[in-house]
């Protein structure tokens, strides 16, 4: 019997594969639970425009993504924070510093999970820092660490 599964079944195969299952592994096993659903050309053709629109909706995303990192790559922001000797800030600035520098100056609303900063920043100068848009889209941007 041909089925088309709904989720991902433990060795069976994944979500939307279209395979030959046993008539009984299917009619007693499969479909009563929700895993599967019979193959006919309905629900083949259902499957194929809703694959079609996820496929075109994860392009759109992806699109938006890199257009947003464009944006990032220029973009520079700027602190004013007091130091001491040898450029040695008196504190740091972290990704949560960045999130709200770039949302109050730029209006861009960035996780701060998604800001690549491995340690606070403890210095004057410019950084550069990573940020992650999307799987696999990244974008610099430029930190300025001025003395107030």
């Amino acid at each position: 019997m041909k089925v088309i599964l709904l989720k991902d079944v433990k060795g069976t195969g994944k979500k939307g594969d279209i395979l030959n299952a046993s008539d009984g592994h299917a009619r007693n096993f499969l479909i009563p639970r929700g895993l599967a659903k019979e193959a006919t050309d309905g629900n083949v053709k259902e499957m194929e425009h809703h694959n079609a629109t996820q496929k075109k909706r994860q392009q759109e995303a992806l699109d938006e993504a890199k257009a947003l990192a464009e944006r990032l790559n220029q973009i520079s922001v700027q602190f004013k924070t007091k130091a001491g000797e040898g450029g040695r800030l008196f504190g740091s600035i972290t990704s949560k510093d960045i999130a709200e520098a770039l949302k109050k100056e730029h209006n861009l609303d960035i996780d701060k999970k998604k800001i690549g900063l491995d340690q606070p920043i403890r210095s004057l100068g410019t950084t550069k820092v990573q940020i992650k848009v999307y799987p696999k889209v990244s974008a610099t941007i430029s930190v300025q660490v001025h003395e107030a």
